[in-house]
């Protein structure tokens, strides 16, 4: 009897001092605030976001390219000039140009001169090659107007029948195929940011309710003596918002710092075969305030995701156990 009796006071004790710890939650919180599973959960998240923020901003760079590719080329189509016996290649540039002045919706007509056409032959022939020894394709650069473009069909045709050896190409396999290429890297983009987000509730379901586990006994003790279940949730959501915002932030600032240095370190290393294959294919490497927004969108809603999941982890633990207690009692 003295045990049991001991063991009551105990009890009372304890609920005594939990029932204080509602009216000052401030001062004793549920959840400890600096313990090994909360610095582990918030590298992890750290990482992922990381990893997610590498994605949302190598879409929106590959989107980018895309667009500025795209728009180069719709902006610019040429003709080309199949060298023949018996042809003035002079002259039918000449033709070729002046067909495409006269024709609506073309704003200039250039001839690609000898020169520019020996360097763009240079990685497969050398320098120095003499075109009137070799007989190659000459171009006419034609600028059109992307707003009001010309009937390139019927620009075709005239060309053809003034000049026979021309051949027009307006580069609408090349767009779409960039266009192709950019819904591909945008879906696959999505994809693996589905998959990191997924992995983030998850993770945050599993830390929730090992930190349940150690703080058991007070969870469902706050909960039976009148504890609100919205109270309980709320302290963990409040404490798991933290270490969301805190990983999701050093993730995202490590990535965007990753963006940066590269387009710094591509701007100041321009004449490097390097930094010139990168400028050739992304230009300057900067995925812009677009692409910095979605960063800072992705931080936001991984720390959102972080909270919301252990407030509904909790609060779906509180509810069994409400289930379980009748069928206990």
């Amino acid at each position: 009897m003295t045990d049991l009796a001991a063991h009551l006071v105990d009890i009372r004790e304890r609920v005594l001092g939990w029932a204080n710890s509602l009216r000052q939650p401030r001062a004793t919180p549920i959840v400890p605030p600096g313990n090994v599973a909360g610095r582990a959960l918030t590298t992890v998240i750290a990482i992922m976001t990381f990893l997610a923020s590498l994605t949302v901003g190598g879409v929106s760079l590959v989107s980018e390219t895309a667009g500025r590719w795209q728009n180069d080329i719709s902006e610019e189509i040429t003709v080309q000039v199949k060298p023949a016996e018996g042809l003035d290649m002079l002259v039918a540039l000449e033709t070729v140009r002046q067909i495409a002045i006269e024709t609506p919706g073309v704003v200039g007509a250039s001839i690609m001169d000898e020169a520019s056409t020996g360097r763009l032959l240079e990685p497969w022939l050398g320098e120095g090659v003499d075109l009137d020894e070799l007989p190659v394709p000459r171009l006419v650069i034609i600028g059109i107007d992307s707003d009001d473009p010309p009937d390139f069909a019927a620009l075709g045709e005239e060309l053809r029948r003034q000049v026979p050896q021309s051949e027009l190409d307006d580069h609408r396999a090349w767009v779409s195929r960039l266009v192709a290429m950019a819904r591909s890297m945008v879906l696959a983009g999505s994809f693996v940011l589905a998959l990191v987000l997924i992995a983030t509730i998850l993770t945050v379901v599993f830390a929730t309710r090992g930190a349940m586990s150690g703080n058991r006994q007070i969870v469902e003790v706050l909960h039976f003596v009148g504890a609100r279940a919205g109270f309980i949730a709320s302290e963990f959501q409040r404490h798991f918002l933290r270490l969301g915002l805190i990983g999701a932030a050093t993730g995202g600032v490590l990535a965007m710092m990753v963006f940066a240095l590269i387009g710094s370190w591509t701007d100041s290393n321009r004449a490097t075969p390097e930094a010139d294959q990168i400028s050739a294919l992304f230009g300057s490497f900067s995925i812009g305030w677009f692409g910095y927004a979605g960063v800072v969108g992705l931080i936001v809603t991984v720390a959102t995701l972080t909270a919301l999941t252990s407030r509904w982890t909790v609060t779906r633990h509180l509810a069994e156990i409400d289930m379980i207690s009748p069928v206990e009692g």
